[in-house]
């Protein structure tokens, strides 16, 4: 009897450990390899400056006369870019390659803001809470585009498999791993950026998306690297930043 309930503990242990293994997040120990870019505790240093109109405050909310605007209050622990609600893009300093982030961000109504990989292909963070899927919403990996004669779409993106927006003056979680493209010793690509797998608060909106070409206008004027660095928009509306955390993954 006792045999067989070991038996059964370690099949339970064992299942477990493949489910967890199977969400496509490896467990975290103390030297989990995560480095905070941006938290309580830290300033701007992770970033390249200038760093424009940004402000490190300790707390965000919808602003109660303007929701289209943020709020934010004196302290320390979150990062904004209201007022004005648009400002630099912020870049990371360090560049990065295959990796896993996590970042806790709160739009204001019809807010647009997004995270780029690389510099370079961007999962867009929208107000998008009740509205239809759109590759230009919250989750979804945003479109090429052409900025001139007039700036428009040139192809539909990739929208999110489904819509986990939370509404607008509330914290909203993305955790994503992201697979830098490949390059032969001459240059030449050989395989593109894939997004592994995407999660929005807790939904799954991607896995195993091939994204063959720098998202935006970018894949107009930036060439495609191995290495590149982390892009937080704030030249579109406003956004708050709670966490934004990365963590280099092997090959």
């Amino acid at each position: 009897m006792r045999s067989l309930r070991a038996l059964a503990v370690v099949a339970v242990v064992f299942l477990v450990v493949q489910t967890s293994a199977s969400r496509g997040w490896a467990e975290e120990g103390p030297d989990d390899g995560w480095i905070t870019l941006f938290g309580e505790g830290t300033g701007l240093d992770a970033f390249r400056p200038p760093f424009g109109d940004w402000q490190i405050v300790g707390s965000a909310a919808l602003n109660e006369e303007d929701p289209k605007h943020l709020t934010p209050e004196a302290g320390a622990g979150v990062l904004i870019n209201d007022p004005p609600g648009r400002t630099r893009n912020l870049e990371t300093v360090q560049e990065f390659g295959d990796v896993e982030i996590e970042i806790e961000y709160m739009m204001a109504e019809n807010s647009n803001a997004g995270v780029k990989f690389q510099g370079l292909y961007e999962i867009q963070m929208y107000d998008s809470y009740g509205k239809e899927i759109d590759a230009k919403g919250n989750g979804g990996v945003y479109p090429r585009a052409e900025l001139l004669p007039r700036y428009r779409h040139i192809d539909e993106g990739f929208p999110p498999m489904v819509n986990a927006s939370r509404p607008a003056g509330e914290w909203q979680v993305l955790r994503a791993t992201f697979r830098a493209p490949r390059f032969d010793d001459a240059g030449k690509k050989t395989a593109h950026a894939v997004l592994e797998r995407a999660e929005l608060n807790g939904q799954i909106i991607h896995e195993n998306l091939e994204i063959p070409y720098p998202t935006g206008h970018a894949w107009r004027t930036k060439p495609e690297t191995p290495l590149g660095p982390i892009l937080l928009q704030g030249d579109h509306g406003p956004v708050a930043f709670r966490i934004v955390r990365i963590r280099p993954i092997e090959p």
